[in-house]
C-alpha cells in the first residue's frame, strides 16, 4: 500500500506541476528553452511512477481477493467504484503512452497542429483523470 501511495503522489504532484508550468510558460521562447530539458527527465520520472502504480495496484486487488469479486458480476458499491476507477486508469494509461509517442517524436523538434492538440489534450485528459481516480481510490479506501 505504500509504495502504491508513494507513486501516486509522485504521479499526480508531477502532473499538477506540469500542468502548472504549462499554464504559467505562455511564452513560446520561455517553453522552448524549459520543455526540452525538464520534459525527458519529468517523462521517464513520470512513466516509472505510473508502472509502480500500476504494478502496486494490481497487487493491492489480488491481496485483498477484489479480482474474483471484479470478475463476478458483484454489484456493490467497492466494486462498482474500482470498476469506474479502473476504466478510468485505462483511458490515463492510452493518453500516457498517446502523449509520450509524441514527446519523443517531437523533442527538440517542432509540432504538427495535429500533435499540439493530441499532446496539450492529452496532458489536460490525464491532469483531470487523476483528480477523479484519486476521488475513487480516497472512496473505496474508505469503505473497505
Amino acid at each position: 500500500m505504500h509504495f502504491h501511495l508513494f507513486a501516486a503522489t509522485a504521479w499526480i504532484g508531477g502532473s499538477v506541476f506540469m500542468f502548472v508550468l504549462g499554464v504559467t510558460l505562455k511564452n513560446k521562447k520561455q517553453q522552448q528553452e524549459v520543455y526540452p530539458h525538464l520534459g525527458p527527465i519529468f517523462g521517464y520520472f513520470e512513466l516509472v511512477s505510473l508502472l509502480l502504480l500500476l504494478t502496486t495496484g494490481i497487487s493491492l486487488i489480488l491481496v485483498n481477493g477484489l479480482y474474483d469479486l471484479l470478475l463476478s458480476g458483484d454489484d456493490s458499491e467497492v466494486i462498482g467504484y474500482l470498476k469506474t476507477k479502473l476504466m478510468i486508469v485505462v483511458a490515463v494509461v492510452i493518453a500516457t503512452a498517446l502523449h509520450f509517442v509524441i514527446a519523443l517524436k517531437t523533442n527538440n523538434k517542432p509540432r504538427t497542429p495535429l500533435e499540439n492538440i493530441v499532446s496539450r489534450g492529452s496532458s489536460l485528459f490525464i491532469f483531470f483523470a487523476n483528480i477523479f481516480i484519486l476521488h475513487y481510490a480516497v472512496t473505496i479506501r474508505s469503505i473497505l
